[in-house]
């Protein structure tokens, strides 16, 4: 499914069992890494996190009804390189010192830290009723607009401006500004 959903199709729907985000994502990679499709758990849960845009999340009550409790988008995490050379610029030994030990301190972290992905909820289902509780993700919005027709863009993008105030249009270095404070 997730080999598929990589390069066969515009959206890939499927079912699964997890009660949270992050229990889809780590059942997805595990399942990946069993088939033996990777060897490495971080190589794996980025493939996944790379196809799961939305999870909508269905739950039964105690009275048998069924209804959507949450619909949640994935956020990759995405890698940036912010190492500086700016040692070279330095004058004492100390100032050089200050800088290898910044980048030092920034590579420890990112090979300690082992986040591939944030995810937020979008809308719930609270007190019988459903709310509107994050933004979509300006990239997200992008992807969907390309897939609507002209009208059908119009009334999402006044959707998007009556839901969350502005107007969203997608900027690529807004997305790597935003990646990499999410680092």
């Amino acid at each position: 499914m997730i080999q598929s959903a990589q390069v066969a199709s515009k959206f890939t729907l499927f079912t699964h069992h997890a009660k949270t985000f992050p229990d889809l994502v780590t059942a997805l990679r595990n399942s990946m890494l069993r088939a033996g499709v990777f060897k490495s758990e971080k190589t794996a849960e980025e493939q996944v996190v790379q196809v799961l845009n939305f999870d909508i999340h269905l739950v039964k009550d105690f009275k048998g009804r069924r209804y959507i409790e949450r619909i949640t988008e994935c956020i990759p995490v995405e890698n940036v390189n912010e190492y500086t050379f700016d040692h070279r610029k330095e004058k004492t030994l100390e100032g050089k010192f200050d800088k290898f030990f910044d980048n030092a301190t920034y590579y420890f972290t990112k090979v300690t830290n082992r986040e591939t992905f944030k995810y937020r909820n979008i809308l719930e289902y609270i007190d019988g009723e459903y709310v509107i509780t994050n933004p979509i993700s300006n990239y997200n919005i992008k992807e969907m607009r390309l897939n609507m027709e002209e009208t059908d863009a119009e009334e999402f993008d006044k959707f998007v401006e009556r839901n969350w105030g502005s107007k969203a249009v997608y900027k690529p270095e807004e997305e790597k500004e935003a990646a990499k404070n999410r680092n």
